[in-house]
C-alpha cells in the first residue's frame, strides 16, 4: 500500500520547515499575530500610567 501525500500534509510540512528556518535565523520563534500598534492610537491605560506621580522624589 502506497501512502499518498495530501494537501494538508504538504501544508503542515511547509509550516514546520518555515518555523524551523525562522528559529534558526532569529534564534527564537517570531509572533506574527501581534501587530505593531501606532503611537497615534488612543490608549487610556498608557495615558493614565503617564499621569501617575511617584510618591517619593529621587535625586
Amino acid at each position: 500500500m502506497k501512502k499518498r501525500i495530501t494537501q494538508d500534509d504538504y501544508i503542515k510540512a511547509n509550516r514546520k520547515a518555515s518555523r524551523e528556518a525562522e528559529i534558526k535565523m532569529y534564534g527564537h520563534p517570531i509572533c506574527h499575530k501581534r501587530v505593531h500598534q501606532s503611537k497615534k492610537v488612543y490608549n487610556r491605560k498608557k495615558i493614565k500610567a503617564a499621569n501617575v506621580k511617584l510618591p517619593y522624589l529621587f535625586y
